[in-house]
């Protein structure tokens, strides 16, 4: 049990104290006058209140706006004092109890808690300190559980100064000569620490001229950041401030320049030269390119303005989708309309045509015509570098083959123009060929229509490109090829019998050939006098024959004929037919 003395030296005081504070003070001011003009205080009779006691007591308020205190003790220390008719304890008979409190002199219980305060040993305060008035000491014996307790010389009533030690707590003041804590100093320019970044600070090399030694220039001095430090600081702001003009500047600069783009180019006339243009230019347009790959290319070339303005032209020109792939002599900086209409001009296409069924001595030529090249020079490249050109592993397997690029020039408009090398015209031939071959999958359709390779599908497809016409006429015309490859084939004993092959090997077009000159001649490509297919293509063949050889009738047909000598061929089953179609090719053509 804690007993807070009451001797000549300073108050002690703990947080605890049910009596700390400015409520029930019951002192003299710090004038020397007792609040209640010096005279001690009595607190009328009150009806006795049972309240609920906790090792130190409670507090409960009377009807005077004091405080009357109960206190309940532990079981060994626990005493109640009952007085009879309004008996009351003084001077030395007065017995002290193992705790008292500032203030409290003594404590007198009179009946029903009635308590009295001797004005004699009243707390007398003096400018802010303690003045202890003649007060009779009871000694008693010293409690060995009690931490203030003097063992050696027991409770004299006068106790050690708890003040005095290094971590005491500082000694209580009166009500009167207490004053509010003074509220910090705010600090009204925050540093970077409390919210504003330090660009716009101003802690910039400014604050490094500041005197360390110098005390007045700490944080909390205002004139420590003045002087060069708030130009500093007015710098850095106009600098922040400039930054963030920029910057809102040029996201609203570019939010209007990309908005009207965008208006341009959803609603806007696009750009586009006026005139015809100047200048020459030779711009190639690849295979399969659309009117916006054509109108880049033309861009690129300088030919045009903008793509969107070519596409328009052509879209707006009836004939705008005939523009093919191949080489054009266009003009620098010309209206997308002039544009159009030049490249739909032959005389504009610096091109090599390669048609259907075309043979390659053929190609050749106009290849040498195209680049101004003296007459052979492109047939004598293909003989001798056919080989780096990429053909198909299954290509020109036999010796007997005249030409190794037959077949393989595929049809189609290639850029031939003037400074362009022969071999890479012929390469890009090659390589057109090579993957259209690979997408019809010849080597699987090969087996499937009983052929030994790719490459006799090709060839057949060849001879139905020189002998048809029409698309009907090639569907026929290739199972005449079947039919007489068969080794049941009594009609023909498997010869093909095609003038077609025999004027490939004569590099001519003759449907007018004696049977002595035929079958006096026993090359590999005449067809007469040796069995089976010729040793390769006798020309390129085209998309609609390579399909009609892949997809023939069923039909029985053996035998054909022109009967008017140019395009209209009639087919028969039997010899006999044949016949009766070739007195019709007779009287047709006046023999």
């Amino acid at each position: 049990m804690t007993e807070y003395g009451r001797g000549a030296g300073s108050e002690p005081w703990n947080p605890e104290d049910p009596l700390y504070g400015d409520g029930g003070w019951g002192g003299q001011a710090a004038d020397g006058q007792s609040p209640n003009g010096g005279q001690p205080q009595h607190y009328p009779q009150q009806p006795q209140q049972q309240h609920q006691q906790s090792q130190y007591g409670e507090w409960s308020p009377d009807q005077q706006g004091g405080y009357s205190q109960e206190q309940q003790y532990g079981a060994q220390n626990q005493q109640q004092y009952e007085g009879q008719g309004g008996q009351q304890y003084h001077g030395q008979g007065q017995q002290q109890y193992p705790q008292q409190y500032p203030g409290q002199e003594q404590q007198q219980y009179v009946d029903q808690g009635q308590q009295q305060y001797n004005g004699q040993n009243q707390q007398q305060y003096h400018d802010g300190g303690w003045d202890n008035g003649t007060q009779h000491q009871v000694t008693y014996a010293a409690d060995p559980n009690d931490p203030y307790g003097n063992q050696a010389a027991g409770y004299t009533g006068e106790q050690p100064d708890f003040y005095g030690t290094p971590d005491a707590y500082p000694p209580p003041e009166p009500p009167a000569r207490r004053r509010a804590e003074p509220e910090p100093e705010i600090d009204w320019d925050p540093g970077p620490d409390q919210g504003e970044h330090a660009f716009f600070a101003g802690g910039d090399d400014d604050d490094d001229d500041l005197d360390d030694d110098d005390p007045k220039a700490g944080r909390g001095d205002r004139k420590g950041r003045g002087g060069k430090g708030d130009k500093g600081k007015k710098r850095r702001s106009g600098c922040a401030c400039l930054v963030v003009v920029m910057v809102f500047g040029g996201g609203i600069a570019g939010v209007g320049y990309f908005g009207y783009q965008f208006y341009q180019n959803r609603f806007g006339v696009a750009p586009d030269y006026a005139g015809d243009g100047t200048g020459q230019v030779t711009v190639e347009i690849s295979q399969g390119a659309g009117g916006y790959d054509i109108g880049r290319a033309l861009k690129e070339a300088g030919v045009v303005k903008s793509v969107d303005a070519f596409v328009s032209a052509q879209q707006n020109n009836p004939d705008g989708t005939k523009i093919q792939a191949g080489a054009y002599v266009l003009k620098m900086g010309m209206s997308a309309a002039s544009a159009v209409k030049l490249m739909l001009d032959p005389k504009s296409q610096n091109n090599v045509i390669v048609a259907p069924g075309q043979r390659n001595v053929v190609v050749y030529q106009a290849i040498d015509k195209k680049l101004d090249l003296a007459d052979g020079t492109t047939g004598k490249i293909a003989k001798k570098e056919y080989k780096t050109f990429g053909l198909p592993s299954w290509a020109n397997d036999s010796r007997d083959i005249k030409d190794p690029l037959e077949g393989f020039l595929y049809p189609a408009t290639y850029p031939a123009a003037k400074g362009m090398k022969p071999e890479a015209i012929l390469k890009q031939m090659v390589t057109q060929a090579k993957e259209k071959y690979a997408a019809y999958n010849l080597t699987a359709k090969a087996k499937e229509l009983n052929l030994q390779n790719p490459l006799q599908v090709v060839t057949v497809a060849s001879l139905v490109q020189a002998e048809g016409k029409t698309h009907d006429d090639f569907r026929k015309m290739a199972e005449v090829v079947y039919n007489r490859l068969k080794s049941t084939n009594t009609e023909t004993n498997r010869l093909l019998q095609f003038d077609s092959t025999f004027n490939y090997l004569k590099g001519q077009s003759n449907i007018h050939i004696s049977e002595s000159e035929i079958n006096s001649n026993k090359d590999p490509y005449n067809t007469y006098t040796r069995k089976g297919l010729p040793p390769g293509p006798i020309g390129n063949p085209g998309d609609d024959a390579i399909k009609a050889t892949l997809n023939p009738t069923s039909d029985g047909w053996v035998y054909f004929v022109a009967t008017d000598g140019q395009s209209n061929t009639e087919f028969a089953k039997t010899y006999a037919e044949f016949q009766k179609l070739k007195d019709k090719f007779n009287e047709s053509s006046g023999n």
